[in-house]
């Protein structure tokens, strides 16, 4: 059983940048779809980005476009999430998400996803 850990975030602010991070306890992130989103309060939860299996792939929010980057690259089974240049609009508890697959398009539908982690608050002050 894949379980997924989150790292990072905390209080920063606006302009800042913060790096996210997923890593798979329990197992290998081969073959699983990765995806970012964030809850705000009172708020749905939205989708932030993307990445496919192989990591060839990548999708990314109109609201994040050009600040925040998925990356599969870097340390084994993790998914980084940078994001620069925030602001306080991007205040929200962040969630990894993963789902095992053999599509090499990425995922943007939150309910396709079935292996969660446990949220991570980011606060960008004004």
């Amino acid at each position: 059983q894949v379980y997924l850990i989150q790292s990072g975030g905390g209080l920063v602010q606006a302009g800042s940048s913060l790096r996210l991070s997923c890593a798979a306890s329990g197992g290998t992130f081969r073959n699983y779809a990765m995806g970012w989103f964030r809850q705000a309060p009172g708020k749905e939860r939205e989708f932030v980005s993307a990445i496919s299996w192989s990591g060839g792939s990548t999708y990314i929010a109109d609201a994040v476009k050009g600040r925040f980057t998925i990356s599969r690259t870097g340390a084994p089974n993790t998914v980084t999430l940078q994001m620069n240049n925030l602001t306080p609009e991007d205040t929200a508890v962040y969630y990894c998400a993963a789902v095992f697959t053999r599509s090499s398009i990425p995922i943007r539908e939150s309910t396709e996803y079935d292996l969660w982690g446990q949220g991570t608050q980011v606060t960008v002050s004004s």
